[in-house]
């Protein structure tokens, strides 16, 4: 007995003198240089990557306006070096208290309003981003919120300029932005575009920031300017009330955790649907060797997964927290290959031979990643939905709210924004968080970790599929993000792909087993993504050649 007290007592000193393994160097990648910037200065000032990740959000939500803010939501991703602990942070919106199922039909005819869904106070959820900034300040980081948030209050002050990204999506959501006098004075400069270089400044939101950083979640959510967000949205024909932002909590989820082929994927949970789809396409795929395929075989099987997950989305998802959602059933393997039975590796499966109906949401999100010295690590995805979510800006606030109520099913197979249609589990209910495929993800292997994740609407999963098939053959962050891309969301039952992603040689392999085509004009999604080499420590990061963002490492 001796003997073993012993043993155990030299195994307990060796693993308390075994060094834990640690990054060499600190990185953040995004969608914005200033953005980046922001969370490597909140390192470097013995913030941890909780706090770097509230600079970071709270910098995108000042400088890529079109893409997330204060009036917006998100999820965190977090893997806590110290326990291992890992954990979404869900700062989803939510609907109002007086939200009602059909409050998009016309009484009358029964059909979809589907501008009031989109533009305009009626269209904007409860904001979860300022209580999601707090909740992971107090909770996991080291810094105060002030000390975090002062980067951000900086931009606001003194402005950033605009880029042609921004004019672009100005010019697209122009009439809606010109009618909130707020939203135009901020955002156009009288009532048209700004030209290439206009100094874009935001005192108001400045002094937002400044309420949330003093105050917290009092801050935000009540007193002054939570009387200013209430009266403005009123005053505009929405239905918010001070219940409404005094009552929003923020929820910590646990992530969607999958084993593929020997890696460890962690992605979002519901209201996300990105890890159960991300799931159910993986255990299908597994099943399969690809690299014994050519490529018009290996893209077939990759759609025919994606084909079936997202029609499992449509059927089954919504908030677990109101709908009964068969989560264990959807990511266990013998469900996929349930689904596998009827794919035939020679031939498409038309999608009206399934079940089921599709949502999805706006492409005009962002993504940051971020990884410590000690670590520690964060995935976040961001949005408002549509660019420049509802155009509505409370007066003498600064904040741009969303238009996330899209997102829900406004009527059964009647198309949201994008085309699209949804089913009864993501119908409007008060107080429930709607349907995402926001899908900040981790990839764990045996030697390195990666963090990534990306906007673009339901094309986020598969261009996480995309990347995670990648990472499975060895290839580096930059690569991840530059990947060509394709999509097949079940419906429209169609091959989407960015111009040149597919060889001719590729098209004809896969118009000869059924499959349509079609091109959507521009390439899309902006992935910014960090690689933890474990072995030696290394780190390597990168930001989508698409966007104009920075990845830093240092």
């Amino acid at each position: 007995m001796r003997w073993l007290i012993i043993l155990l007592s030299l195994v307990f000193l060796m693993a308390c003198s075994t060094p834990q393994l640690r990054p060499q160097a600190q990185a953040v990648a995004s969608a914005h240089p200033a953005a980046s910037q922001a969370g490597l200065d909140i390192l470097n000032q013995g913030g941890n990557a909780f706090d770097a990740a509230v600079a970071v959000s709270a910098a995108l939500a000042v400088v890529e306006p079109f893409g997330s803010g204060l009036g917006g939501g998100g999820f965190w991703l977090l893997h806590r070096a110290s326990d291992g602990k890992q954990v979404m942070i869900d700062g989803r919106e939510v609907a109002p208290n007086a939200a009602q199922r059909d409050m998009y039909l016309d009484p009358v005819t029964g059909q979809a309003n589907k501008v009031a869904s989109v533009n305009g106070a009626l269209a904007a959820g409860i904001p979860g981003l300022p209580a999601a900034l707090v909740h992971l300040s107090e909770q996991y980081g080291e810094l105060s919120l002030a000390d975090s948030l002062r980067p951000a209050i900086r931009l606001a002050k003194n402005g950033f300029l605009v880029n042609e990204h921004y004019r672009r999506l100005a010019r697209f959501r122009l009439p809606v932005l010109a009618s909130s006098e707020p939203a135009r004075s901020i955002f156009l400069r009288e009532g048209l575009v700004p030209e290439l270089g206009t100094r874009i400044s935001q005192q108001d939101l400045a002094a937002s920031l400044e309420s949330l950083a003093r105050d917290g979640f009092s801050g935000f959510y009540r007193g002054e300017l939570a009387d200013k967000l209430v009266s403005g949205v009123q005053q505009a024909g929405g239905i918010w009330d001070k219940q409404d932002l005094a009552n929003y909590k923020v929820k910590e989820r646990e992530p969607v955790v999958i084993d593929y082929n020997g890696m460890r994927i962690i992605s979002a949970a519901l209201p996300s649907s990105g890890g159960l789809v991300l799931s159910i396409a993986l255990n299908i795929i597994e099943q399969y060797d690809l690299a014994a395929m050519d490529e018009a075989t290996r893209v077939h099987l990759v759609v025919e997964a994606m084909r079936r997950a997202y029609q499992a989305r449509a059927q089954y998802m919504g908030d677990a927290d109101f709908v009964s959602v068969p989560t264990e059933k959807l990511s266990q393997k013998s469900y996929a290959w349930t689904l596998a039975d009827n794919l035939n590796l020679k031939a498409a499966m038309p999608s009206q031979q399934l079940t089921g109906l599709n949502a999805s949401e706006g492409h005009d999100t962002t993504h940051f990643s971020v990884l410590d010295k000690a670590g520690n690590r964060v995935a976040a995805t961001l949005s408002i939905n549509y660019p420049f979510g509802s155009g509505f800006v409370p007066p003498g606030t600064g904040v741009l709210l969303n238009d996330e109520m899209d997102d829900f099913s406004i009527k059964p197979g009647t198309p949201n924004v994008y085309g699209l249609v949804g089913g009864l589990a993501n119908a409007i209910q008060p107080n429930k968080r709607m349907l995402s495929s926001m899908s900040p993800t981790f990839i764990e292997t045996e030697g390195s970790v990666g963090l990534l994740g990306t906007p673009g609407g339901s094309r986020i999963i598969s261009m996480l599929l995309l990347a995670i098939l990648e990472a499975e053959k060895g290839a580096q962050a930059s690569s991840w993000v530059a990947l060509p891309r394709y999509h097949h969301q079940y419906l429209p039952d169609v091959i989407q792909h960015e111009p040149g992603a597919l060889s001719d040689e590729l098209k004809a392999g896969l118009i000869a087993k059924g499959h349509l085509l079609e091109s959507v004009g521009r390439t899309y999604g902006n992935m910014h993504a960090i690689l933890w080499d474990k072995e030696n420590g290394r780190v390597t990061a990168a930001s989508d050649p698409r966007g104009k963002g920075m990845a830093l490492v240092e």
